[in-house]
């Protein structure tokens, strides 16, 4: 017992001298004094890992007047299978189910519960869509698989793709703004270069519509190429997307199919046959061409020679006027408008007036040369 006694006395000594030995400095104890720095919660971490991971499918939709990204149930089910290592962001949470997982992200407000908005289903459709298009808030915000829809309530982080075109689009805006005054070689290029991208949209438009309805006339199938084109709601890759749609609605009758075709083929006869001549067709292209030749054609300097032709022909407009005032000054004032519209007894008694002068004028002379 002695020897233990002795023992922990030597062990506190040793500790009292390596206490002495290695003194706390001011700035080890300052950052003692500190708080520790608040950690961001592991479960916004995971929400933001698995929405940035494109292995879970998701679509855009409007909810509400919003536009929001939202995924399945099933689908969220299947992609923590599949990415376990996804788990290992929520630490002692990670082996939770899936379940419980997706009911605290719901209480955190991270996710939220959506329902479609139509929820029959429409005429000529066999069964609802996969991916509603419109959506509505759930009145129970629990997690289920079966027709489950969860919507993300937070903002995407921001890539740098999107930094650097939030800073190309104003220099965009201003480019277009500032058309007028560009080289002529500038303008041939963005002309022909908006022509040809219109013409290539106008075109796919009216091929897929002829594509459609050749189909459904004569195999009553509903098939859109690129079907998502004329969508508001879907991101640019769903976008151009090319396959087309599964027909998920029921064959239509050959009487309606008929019907159709009959009208189609009697408004292109009706298109036809009120189509514009030659005559106007050149008349048409020639007017255009010359407006397209005067946005081309404009300039800074053009339009400053008009304004100074302009100036210069006012001010001498303005100065012969003034000179012509001045001259005839002392010219008494004619009423020409009251002479045309004179009665013809005055004109008579003026004439009558000037006969008489003249006998006057006569008498005068002959009494002079009587007196000579």
């Amino acid at each position: 017992m002695a020897g233990k006694g002795a023992k922990a006395t030597a062990a506190k000594s040793a500790e009292k001298e390596k206490g002495k030995k290695a003194p706390v400095s001011r700035s080890s104890r300052a950052g003692s004094q500190e708080k520790p720095a608040p950690n961001k919660d592991v479960y916004q971490l995971f929400a933001e890992k698995v929405r940035d991971n494109k292995q879970l499918e998701s679509r855009w939709a409007i909810m509400q007047e919003t536009r929001v990204e939202y995924f399945r149930g099933k689908d969220f089910t299947t992609f923590m299978r599949n990415h376990p290592e996804v788990r290992e962001i929520l630490g002692p949470d990670k082996d939770l189910e899936v379940e419980d997982i997706v009911n605290t992200l719901l209480s955190k407000n991270l996710v939220i519960r959506c329902d479609r908005v139509w929820k029959t289903v429409r005429p000529g459709k066999k069964k609802l869509s996969s991916w509603p298009a419109h959506l509505e808030i759930h009145r129970e915000q629990v997690f289920t698989e079966n027709d489950g829809f969860f919507a993300w309530m937070f903002l995407k982080r921001r890539t740098l793709w999107q930094t650097i075109l939030s800073f190309v689009w104003p220099l965009f805006a201003l480019a277009v703004c500032l058309f007028p005054v560009y080289p002529y070689q500038c303008k041939i290029v963005v002309l022909y270069s908006c022509a040809g991208a219109l013409l290539f949209i106008v075109s796919i438009l009216l091929l897929r519509a002829a594509i459609f309805g050749i189909l459904w006339v004569l195999l009553g199938k509903r098939v859109w190429f690129f079907p998502n084109i004329n969508a508001e709601e879907t991101t640019f890759r769903e976008l151009v997307r090319f396959w087309p749609e599964k027909d998920e609605g029921e064959r239509p009758k050959w009487t309606s199919r008929l019907f159709y075709a009959t009208v189609a083929v009697l408004v292109i006869l009706l298109l036809r046959h009120h189509a514009p001549d030659e005559a106007a067709r050149a008349r048409y292209q020639k007017k255009v061409s010359n407006i397209i030749d005067d946005v081309l054609e404009w300039s800074p300097k053009l339009a400053l020679s008009g304004m100074m032709e302009k100036h210069t022909g006012t001010n001498a407009s303005e100065t012969s006027n003034h000179t012509s005032g001045t001259g005839s000054s002392h010219v008494p004032p004619t009423n020409e408008g009251n002479t045309a519209k004179a009665d013809p007894d005055m004109d008579r008694q003026t004439n009558s007036d000037k006969v008489q002068d003249g006998d006057e004028y006569g008498d005068d002379m002959r009494t002079r040369f009587s007196e000579v």
